[in-house]
């Protein structure tokens, strides 16, 4: 079997509603409605995309997350749906389908290379943006989906993400250092010690979620 990741830019679904904001969608589709979550700080934005083409039957809230079942499934409304593509071509779609950044990011299942290969010049061909982010030999399908930029941060604080976002911007990591936790401490107002915890907080949790993605890959495993 072979996995390939696709990410799609186009004017379809939910990809303009994800274009202009922080926020993130994954869909389940249930032929008769869709379960959706959606992550960010611009959550509102997105549901009035949801609401708007295919209704919300329940909603959940919780803090900078929504959790929405529609009314009709996006299939039936989508001109541009991948399902189309997927079933001419031989493919299956592992769920979720996810939309951020204006594009949305479909993980595709084939028995074989070509069928993926198919698949993609056929989207190309219909003028479709199409960026390949992985492909590869998998002998079982793994529960977990690609590494995202959404999925990277998943508990930070906002002033963890404060202190990271100083330090990535102003050079700490790079080589040699162009800031200290000093500067960043003064940049925010509060005591070095206080950004360095800040930092390592943030740092820890970062390593944890990214190590735990690779650990069942194995050593020298790629993409």
């Amino acid at each position: 079997m072979y996995e390939a990741t696709f990410e799609i830019t186009d004017d379809g679904g939910y990809t303009l509603a994800t274009e202009e904001t922080a926020a993130s969608l994954e869909l389940w589709c249930n032929d008769h409605c869709d379960l959706l979550h959606i992550r960010g700080p611009d959550t509102e934005a997105v549901v009035d995309r949801v609401e708007h083409l295919v209704g919300v039957r329940e909603r959940l809230d919780r803090p900078e997350e929504v959790l929405l079942i529609t009314d009709d499934c996006l299939r039936r409304h989508d001109t541009n749906a991948i399902e189309a593509y997927l079933v001419r071509n031989d493919c299956l779609l592992l769920p979720p389908l996810r939309y951020e950044r204006g594009a949305k990011v479909c993980r595709v299942l084939a028995l074989d290379s070509g069928s993926l290969t198919d698949l993609y010049r056929e989207l190309v061909a219909d003028g479709t943006f199409v960026d390949v982010l992985s492909k590869r030999h998998v002998n079982v399908v793994s529960e977990d989906a690609p590494l995202s930029p959404s999925s990277l941060l998943p508990d930070l604080s906002p002033r963890q993400y404060d202190v990271l976002q100083l330090a990535v911007e102003d050079g700490y990591y790079e080589i040699p250092r162009g800031t200290t936790t000093e500067a960043i401490a003064d940049r925010l107002g509060v005591s070095r010690r206080t950004a360095e915890e800040h930092l390592r907080r943030a740092e820890n949790k970062l390593i944890d979620t990214v190590f735990e993605h690779l650990r069942g890959r194995g050593r020298g495993q790629s993409q």
